[in-house]
């Protein structure tokens, strides 16, 4: 059987090169849709939730203004931080002293034990960029960091600004004396976190998409 070679005519010629001409341009396009730094990708958004982190990471223990007085009333009662003190104090964190105050019905009386920092604790009592007013220190025991974005779910604030919501596993760098087991005891809730890093759990943080970007809200998600 013989084959016959058929040239393709100069119409046909041109009318593939336009073809692909076509599909370069469609291929471009899409490349850059991919890049597009404001779509809300787990790739776009991991470098303004490490800012967000390197900024606001810290996990803090609302401890802001020293020295901290403990009265006759709370020790009864057992509050926060009449069973946090003394570990932190046996811990080497703070110091107490036993100062007079004015007699009232949680001071009978006429005394309240006070808490100081010690050097060794001032190490952790840091301020916080952003922060202003009585709140711009604060008692610092673990400073988070991401490790793998999981998901990422999209939607509108009220304002009618794209919302992003991220889900992150993270790592946690906590204060070496939160290994102590009577530390872990007083701090259920930072001893919770330190024990969820490497994926054990995961943590959110919602962003909206501003003039420069993704920016982190600082509010609950």
């Amino acid at each position: 059987m013989n084959t016959r070679f058929i040239r393709p005519s100069r119409h046909t010629l041109n009318s593939l090169k336009t073809l692909a001409g076509i599909a370069a341009i469609c291929a471009l396009a899409a490349c850059s849709v991919g890049r597009d730094a404001d779509a809300p990708t787990a790739e776009n958004l991991a470098a303004p939730l490490d800012d967000y982190l390197a900024q606001r990471g810290d996990i803090c223990l609302a401890m802001s203004n020293w020295p901290i007085d403990l009265t006759e009333a709370e020790a009864g009662a057992g509050a926060r931080h009449a069973l946090q003190f003394p570990v932190m104090e046996q811990l080497g964190l703070v110091r107490s002293t036993i100062v007079a105050a004015p007699k009232s019905s949680e001071n009978p009386d006429g005394a309240v034990k006070r808490f100081e920092l010690t050097e060794a604790g001032r190490k952790f009592y840091k301020s916080h960029a952003g922060r202003d007013g009585e709140h711009a220190s604060d008692f610092c025991v673990v400073h988070l960091k991401r490790e793998k974005i999981v998901d990422v779910k999209v939607g509108s604030s009220g304002a009618g600004r794209p919302l992003a919501v991220v889900s992150y596993t993270y790592q946690a760098e906590s204060a070496p004396w939160m290994q102590d087991a009577d530390a872990q005891r007083v701090f259920p809730m930072i001893a919770r976190i330190m024990n969820g890093a490497g994926g054990a759990l995961q943590l959110r943080q919602g962003f909206t998409r501003g003039e420069k970007g993704w920016v982190a809200q600082t509010g609950p998600v």
